[in-house]
């Protein structure tokens, strides 16, 4: 028989985010990821990742000078996994509010908007940004199947500890693409979400341990279904 060609996933690089952290947690799950800002790698990888730390404005103007922007909405509009992590689901959204107000990629309706003034259940301000780890927990009230099941967060217990840094959160007009919600003080946020096949996590799976590379372990075997299936 053939040998099985390796799930390449292309890393985008624009000069902002931890990206030999996210090459690392995708080679311990078998996955061959590259670091690239090249169109080409973009367009035949198997999946794409988008990560990133740093300022929304920033990011969006090197994204277009790059020319990534186009590759990464047609990467969304193929099938393709596309994964978004901490800035990178931000990056997914429609506008951000960080130092003014700019434009994003638009793949999920909704904007970005700024922690104001948590605070602890004793009404003690809380700093910001939120630096450390935090639950992620199953919307509540849903019926139905569990959100989770057959996704990147399958086999996670509910409120289990990530990683996060971040002073932003989005905020998706459609409630039904929230896979989890955190909170920071007094206030909820929508910590990961999926539409189709494009997810996105506020917090670092590959900087969260054991049950971090869990999620890389899913996605991994999503990436496999779907190029599965788009050959069939």
């Amino acid at each position: 028989m053939p040998e099985t060609a390796p799930l390449r996933v292309a890393v985008v690089d624009y000069g902002l985010g931890n990206l030999y952290s996210v090459k690392q947690a995708c080679r311990q799950v078998g996955l061959r990821a590259g670091i690239t800002s090249s169109k080409n790698d973009i367009r035949d990888a198997d999946a794409v990742i988008l990560p990133g730390v740093g300022a929304f404005g920033d990011a969006m103007e090197t994204l277009h000078r790059l020319d990534l922007v186009g590759p990464l909405k047609d990467a969304a509009a193929s099938g393709r996994p596309l994964i978004g992590i901490c800035l990178g689901l931000q990056l997914l959204m429609t506008e951000s509010f960080e130092f003014g107000r700019h434009a994003g990629l638009d793949l999920i309706s909704g904007p970005v908007v700024k922690f104001e003034e948590p605070a602890d259940s004793s009404g003690r301000p809380l700093k910001v940004p939120q630096v450390g780890w935090n639950g992620i927990f199953r919307k509540d009230g849903s019926s139905g199947p569990d959100p989770w099941d057959r996704g990147p967060l399958e086999g996670l217990p509910d409120g289990e500890y990530m990683y996060f840094v971040h002073s932003f959160y989005v905020k998706p007009e459609d409630e039904g693409l929230v896979l989890s919600r955190s909170g920071y003080g007094n206030v909820e946020f929508c910590s990961s979400l999926r539409k189709g096949n494009v997810f996105a996590c506020q917090f670092h799976p590959e900087r969260s341990g054991r049950q971090g590379l869990k999620v890389y372990q899913n996605l991994k075997s999503h990436i496999q279904e779907v190029r599965e299936g788009m050959k069939g």
